[in-house]
């Protein structure tokens, strides 16, 4: 006699598996085989609460790297607020028939110079009667000297000698591509360059040296005199009472740490 057929959960399970062509199931049929046949607790159901609160956590994580990127990005570039630099010389003192010598000063240690400026001497002065004061001037956060030619002849019509200097970054010294960006370390750097260049190439006595700023440079005017005290005087042309107000008074600014991630002070 032919023995009775088994019944069960496990012959049941058997009857749903296909025989591929040869015979045998396929590994896929296998596969589909033992994913129906697991029972309930094998896939878990997940919480509509915990997929809210994982979402939640991935958007505050987008937007906080954001944010992060955002300060470094205004890091880098908030000086751009305060600085406009111009590179193209429209005018030189030769528009006011003033004689006049480029300077190109402050070398590295490969010899390549950093700093431009113009030096403007006195008319003929009496022989053997040297000028009492002779001037270095600053100019302010805009533009270059090209933009201050006017301002110069005044001060040459009085008979002072001129020491002129564009910053890095301003007219035809050194290039923000080669150093980075500007700041008031970087300005205060060159002002003691400027200096230094009077004084030990020009033989210019301290005493006879009076610090002209205007604008942002006489800001800078009053922290190089307030370090040497050796200087003649300090003039002083529309000096900032608020600096830095370009630059926390920008709507941009108000999105980010701004005091924090701001060097300068012009204090």
């Amino acid at each position: 006699m032919p023995s009775p057929r088994k019944s069960g959960p496990k012959a049941a399970r058997k009857s749903t598996i296909q025989s591929s062509p040869l015979g045998k199931p396929s590994a896929f049929d296998k596969a589909l085989h033992d994913m129906r046949t697991q029972p309930p607790s094998a896939f878990p159901n997940v919480s509509p609460r915990w997929l809210l609160g994982a979402a939640g956590l991935a958007v505050i994580t987008a937007l906080a790297c954001a944010w992060l990127v955002l300060c470094l990005l205004y890091w880098q570039g908030h000086w751009q607020l305060l600085y406009h630099p111009k590179t193209t010389i429209a005018r030189t003192p030769a528009a006011f028939n003033l004689p006049f010598e480029k300077i190109n000063f402050a070398a590295t240690e490969t010899g390549k110079t950093q700093l431009s400026g113009w030096w403007v001497p006195m008319d003929q002065p009496p022989l053997g009667t040297p000028p009492r004061f002779t001037i270095l001037f600053f100019h302010g956060a805009d533009g270059n000297l090209g933009d201050t030619v006017n301002t110069l002849a005044a001060l040459h019509a009085q008979g002072f000698p001129l020491f002129a200097v564009d910053y890095r970054g301003y007219g035809e010294s050194e290039p923000l591509l080669t150093h980075g960006h500007l700041s008031e370390k970087q300005l205060r750097q060159d002002a003691e360059w400027s200096l230094t260049w009077m004084t030990l190439t020009r033989h210019i006595p301290p005493a006879s040296i009076l610090i002209y700023g205007s604008g942002l440079g006489a800001n800078l005017a009053a922290e190089l005199a307030a370090d040497h005290s050796e200087i003649a005087g300090v003039i002083l042309d529309n000096p900032q009472q608020d600096p830095l107000a370009p630059i926390f008074q920008d709507s941009r600014s108000r999105l980010v740490p701004s005091h924090w991630l701001v060097s300068d002070s012009y204090d």
